[in-house]
C-alpha cells in the first residue's frame, strides 16, 4: 500500500480537516493534498481547510455548518445565528439575509468557508443556544443592520418584551446587551 492510500484510510466522509490534521499521517502533506484534491477525495473550503464529501442519493452533501465552524475555529465554544432568526420573534422583521453570524472567542471578520460567508464576531459572552430572550436582546444590539424601519421594529420589540419571561429577559439583557440596548429595554422590563 502506498503512502497516499495509507493517508486515505484515516479520512472519514463528512469530516472537515485542517492541513495540520493531515500532517499526522503524511510526511508529504502538500503533495498528498494536491493529489487528494485532484482525484476529488477532498474539496478545498478555504486556506488550509479541506472537506471529505459524503455521497448521498442527491449528490455530494456539503459539510455541516457546526463541523465547518468548529474546524475553522479549532474550538467548540461558538454560537451560529443569523439576522433571519429575529423573524420568529414576531416583531415585524421579515427580510432574509444570506450571511450567518458566528459569536466566538477567537476570530473576528468575514470569512468564506465552503462557499458560504460567515461574519465572525469576538464576544466575551454568548449562550450555547439562541433563546427568544437572547434573540430579542441581540436584535436590539444589531438594530442598525436590519433593513426594516428601526422605529417600527423598536415599538414592536417593546410590546413583545412585555409578553416574555421577565426574569429570563433581564438575565439576557444583563449578560448580552450593549449599553444602548440596556437603555432601550430596561424601562420596559421595569414597568
Amino acid at each position: 500500500m502506498n503512502k497516499l492510500q495509507e493517508l486515505k484510510k484515516h479520512l472519514k466522509q463528512g469530516k472537515v480537516y485542517r492541513r495540520a490534521d493531515l500532517s499526522k499521517w503524511s510526511k508529504s502533506v502538500d503533495r498528498h493534498l494536491e493529489e487528494l484534491l485532484k482525484d476529488g477525495t477532498l474539496q478545498k473550503l478555504s486556506q488550509g481547510l479541506y472537506f471529505y464529501p459524503e455521497s448521498t442519493a442527491f449528490g455530494q452533501a456539503p459539510p455541516e455548518e457546526e463541523v465547518l465552524v468548529r474546524s475553522f475555529l479549532k474550538d467548540s465554544r461558538f454560537l451560529v445565528t443569523s439576522l433571519n432568526a429575529y423573524n420568529a420573534l414576531g416583531v415585524g422583521t421579515t427580510q432574509l439575509y444570506n450571511q450567518k453570524t458566528v459569536y466566538n472567542h477567537k476570530r473576528h471578520g468575514d470569512f468564506t468557508l465552503g462557499g458560504k460567508t460567515f461574519s465572525f464576531r469576538v464576544k466575551p459572552h454568548f449562550p450555547r443556544k439562541a433563546t427568544p430572550e437572547f434573540l430579542l436582546v441581540d436584535l436590539l444590539n444589531n438594530l442598525d443592520l436590519l433593513a426594516e424601519d428601526p422605529t417600527e421594529v423598536l415599538a414592536k420589540v417593546r410590546s413583545r418584551a412585555t409578553t416574555m419571561d421577565t426574569k429570563k429577559l433581564k438575565k439576557s439583557l444583563v449578560d448580552y446587551g450593549n449599553a444602548k440596548t440596556k437603555k432601550l429595554l430596561e424601562p420596559v422590563i421595569a414597568a
